[in-house]
Parts: structure tokens; C-alpha cells; sequence
């Protein structure tokens, strides 16, 4: 039994190693993981308790998007064989809870908030258009796993614009997301505003996303709004605009 004092002097240096590993491995897992298109800048505490800021980049590594993050270790999550996490993304916004296993990524009761610019580092085509408003994403419950993804998410755009559109706001927009194991759908719908967008798309399991959406303008908004749509859609005979992305 000589090897047991060994083995808990072992054990407890093990222990004491992860409970004091720096944050900053937080970012190094995020540039990997990402290609370096997301990073945790000023990293500060440990993986179990800590604060930085949340970036996310465009192609040339430059910041599109930066908030505070900061998040708590739940313990009560092991006993579930998970992580979890409570996060804390951008000052006064409401904390929600993450857990973490081999196999899937589950957060539920987000309310998050950002600046539309953001919409291009997400989807690159969006990018020249310089977007303008806020968004909002809630996520009453949702489920991100390799190979399934369950639950739903609601995207507001509100004050909607753009840097090359003569009109401002254009309008509230709302997209909904539904996970359906290895599908996820999204409908898009007005809320209120002279642009009026309706589309569907999906995502499925090893495939590029396809969304197709249609754009229909009120006559009186037609003359300043149609040089515009010509720039990102395809003019229909019937008066409305056409929009593809794939």
C-alpha cells in the first residue's frame, strides 16, 4: 500500500490543476475550434469562474463584434455526467444556463442582444450592405447536438436598415428557427414596416443552408426602394423582389 500516498497526492495536484486553469484556455479552444473567427479577448479568472469579451471576426481577423462574457460553474450539472454553466453575455443582460456534454450543447432562457452588423460575420453576404438596428435572439430551449438539433430560437430584427438603403427604417422582422432532429427550418415574417419580407429555408444535416425569401414593396415606396432590391435580389414581373441564399 505504499502507492496510495502517492496516488492521492496525485489526484489532489490533478484536482488542484483544473480548478485553477487560467481563462485564457477558453480562448485558445475558441480559435481552434473557429479558425480564429471567435475569440475571448482579456480573458480573466479560471475555467470555472471568469469574464472576458466575446469577439467575433471577419475573415481578415478584424473585430466585427465584441461583449462581456462572463460565466459561473454549476456543479449541480455533474450529476447529470455534464458542465454547466451559467453565462452572462453583455452588461445588464439576463444570465442563462449551459451544459455541456460529449455528444451535445444545451442552454435554455437566452435573451441576447446585438447590433445588426453583426448579421455579416454570421452570413459574408450580408457584409456590403452595412446593416444597421438591433437584434435579438431568444432561445426558450434548445438542444445542439452532432448529428440532431431540437427546439426553437426567435430572431427580432428591429429598426432594420441599411447603409445603401434611402429608406430608414425599412422595418421589425422576425425569424423563427425550429430544430427537428437533423433539420432545422426557419420561416421568416413582418412585423411592421414599408419592406415586407416573407421566407422559408432549412438546414439539414451536412448540407449548405438554403433560405428563399420575397420582397414586396407598397407603391408608394416603390420608386425609392427598387434601386435598392436591385442591388441583393431578383426583380419579379408581378412587382415583388426575390431573394436566394445558398
Amino acid at each position: 500500500m505504499r502507492w496510495w500516498p502517492l496516488a492521492v497526492g496525485l489526484g489532489a495536484y490533478a484536482a488542484a490543476l483544473i480548478a485553477t486553469a487560467p481563462a485564457t484556455l477558453v480562448d485558445a479552444g475558441l480559435r481552434s475550434e473557429s479558425h480564429g473567427r471567435l475569440r475571448l479577448a482579456d480573458a480573466r479568472g479560471t475555467l470555472w469562474s471568469g469574464t472576458g469579451q466575446f469577439e467575433i471576426r471577419d475573415a481578415s481577423g478584424r473585430t466585427g463584434l465584441a461583449q462581456r462574457l462572463a460565466w459561473r460553474f454549476r456543479p449541480v450539472a455533474l450529476l447529470r455526467a455534464r458542465l454547466g454553466y451559467e453565462l452572462e453575455l453583455g452588461p445588464g443582460q439576463r444570465a442563462f444556463p449551459v451544459s455541456i456534454s460529449r455528444s451535445r450543447i444545451e442552454l435554455a432562457n437566452a435573451d441576447i442582444g446585438f447590433p445588426a452588423a453583426a448579421l455579416g460575420l454570421g452570413v459574408p453576404k450580408l457584409a456590403p450592405l452595412e446593416l444597421t438596428g438591433e437584434v435579438r435572439l431568444q432561445v426558450p430551449s434548445l438542444s445542439i447536438g452532432r448529428r440532431a438539433t431540437l427546439g426553437s430560437a426567435t430572431l427580432q430584427w428591429r429598426a432594420a436598415g441599411s447603409a445603401l438603403s434611402p429608406v430608414s427604417p425599412l422595418g421589425d422582422y422576425e425569424l423563427r428557427l425550429e430544430g427537428e432532429g437533423s433539420v432545422v427550418h426557419a420561416t421568416l415574417r413582418t412585423l411592421q414596416g414599408p419592406l415586407q419580407l416573407t421566407g422559408q429555408g432549412s438546414w439539414a444535416d451536412g448540407r449548405e443552408p438554403v433560405f428563399h425569401a420575397t420582397a414586396r414593396v407598397p407603391p408608394e415606396f416603390e420608386q425609392r426602394l427598387a434601386p435598392f432590391l436591385r442591388l441583393i435580389a431578383v426583380e419579379r414581373g408581378d412587382g415583388s423582389f426575390e431573394l436566394r441564399m445558398q
